[in-house]
């Protein structure tokens, strides 16, 4: 059994008024995914790690591969117009037998713990897939200028990556997804179209998703020392 890492990288960053996509902002002088890229180097289970991206970006992470000696790295893909089509096109890219694991991971969750990341593989192992999720801790409404409704957060999780499914499964739900014309917000929820059971693994709050400005400015205060600059917009 082999695990592949597929890490999709298209997104732009246009919305957040971003130069130049987030996953190739340098913090302290390195670039997001390299740190993204660095989790699963370290991490004796992970085989190989494909990416995702522009073919634009392909001379920059082939220098990012380069200079962290990223030699799980083996495979860079041209990015689809969506998030599901990038990773579709990564899955695609792979020699890989029906019971080898697939784990998916956002190209700007750069600080992935260790332990979340083996407890979510050991749970793919033993039971065919695994979500990473944090259970919501403060009180959700509906409502845009108004309150509309309470919502009970009991049973409410935020979804994060890694999600790990088994080869044949993702592929047999993509493909599907394909065929149906059905584009999903993540890819447990192509795998649930198929009646497949979705084991949940504690996630963290470290591993948040670098959406904003904001995310960027936190981002540099765990990262780099107190004497560092941050990032320039």
């Amino acid at each position: 059994m082999r695990i592949f890492a597929i890490i999709p990288a298209g997104g732009k960053g246009t919305r957040s008024g971003f130069n130049l996509p987030k996953q190739y902002l340098k913090i302290n002088g390195k670039e997001l995914i390299a740190y993204t890229l660095e989790v699963f180097q370290k991490n004796r289970s992970v085989d190989e790690i494909i990416v995702s991206a522009d073919p634009f970006y392909f001379k920059l992470l082939e220098k990012i591969k380069k200079k962290y000696s990223l030699s799980k790295l083996t495979g860079l893909v041209k990015a689809g117009k969506e998030r599901q089509d990038s990773v579709y096109n990564g899955l695609l890219s792979l020699s890989a037998k029906a019971r080898d694991i697939i784990l998916l991971h956002d190209a700007v969750r750069p600080l992935l713990p260790v332990n979340v990341l083996s407890d979510a593989i050991k749970t793919a192992k033993e039971k065919g897939n695994a979500i990473v999720c944090i259970k919501a801790k403060d009180t959700l409404i509906r409502g845009k200028n108004l309150v509309e409704k309470y919502i009970d957060r009991e049973d409410v999780c935020y979804v994060q990556t890694p999600q790990i499914f088994e080869y044949s499964v993702l592929k047999k739900a993509m493909d599907k997804a394909l065929k149906d014309e059905f584009s999903g917000t993540d890819e447990s929820m192509l795998v649930q179209r198929l009646n497949e059971k979705i084991n949940i693994v504690e996630g963290s709050v470290f591993n948040f998703k670098v959406t904003s400005k904001e995310d960027i400015q936190l981002l540099t205060k765990l990262i780099c020392s107190k004497d560092s600059s941050p990032p320039i917009f």
